[in-house]
């Protein structure tokens, strides 16, 4: 695994050696083109997957380090991120959203979420994550409209955690409790306190909307 990865670090550059190495021994005839086409061929190749595959699998580790700077390092290596293959391109822009995020940086982070979200993910429920991310910056924004759009786009993607799914459907309630739409606003309540949240600030917002949901008609 350390090998493979310490490969796809340096596979660029081990792929420039290789394709600068073959033309100096067909400059300098010490081997004909055939003898040297394997170096071609693994250079070739060795490019091809660093701008179409990209090194993301090496953010795996200093992710789950907490490691922010040397992710950041990892991505910065990724030079044309429209030449990555559509899921891996997806993938870069939602990581490069969640660090702007974490830095408060908001408008930064929902231009590469909406990239992840336009380009689509392999996997719904990761698209279902970018959506509700966006959604969340939108009622922030005091945007409810634009906010309950991607909340249920999120939800028909599928959320991939209960947590996140009872914030879906709590921030759903809210909107509805806004629209003057009880009786909607009552179903979604239900629908977050059946995920069955428990970290603590989900629950502090469950208690909170729980003060004024039974005294609400319909």
């Amino acid at each position: 695994m350390k090998f493979y990865n310490l490969l796809i670090k340096y596979r660029f550059w081990l792929s420039i050696i290789a394709i600068v190495g073959a033309i100096l021994l067909n400059i300098t005839k010490t081997a004909g083109f055939w003898p040297t086409f394997p170096l071609y061929f693994i250079g070739a190749i060795g490019l091809f997957s660093h701008f179409f595959i990209g090194p993301l699998r090496l953010i795996q580790e200093p992710m789950e380090a907490g490691n922010i700077e040397a992710v950041k390092k990892i991505l910065a290596t990724v030079w044309f991120p429209n030449l990555l293959y559509k899921p891996v391109r997806s993938t870069f822009y939602t990581i490069k959203g969640n660090l702007a995020m974490m830095e408060q940086d908001f408008e930064t982070a929902e231009k590469h979420l909406k990239k992840s979200s336009d380009i689509g993910s392999a996997m719904p429920e990761a698209e279902g994550a970018n959506k509700l991310q966006l959604g969340m910056m939108a009622m922030q924004r005091g945007d409810l409209k634009q906010g309950e759009s991607y909340i249920r786009a999120a939800i028909r993607a599928g959320i991939p955690d209960k947590e996140s799914e009872a914030v879906a459907y709590l921030q759903m309630c809210q909107i509805f409790m806004n629209k003057r739409e009880f009786r909607a606003a009552k179903d979604f309540f239900r629908k977050a306190k059946a995920c069955k949240p428990k970290t603590q600030q989900v629950l502090d917002q469950v208690k909170e909307i729980e003060k004024y949901i039974s005294r609400m008609p319909g």
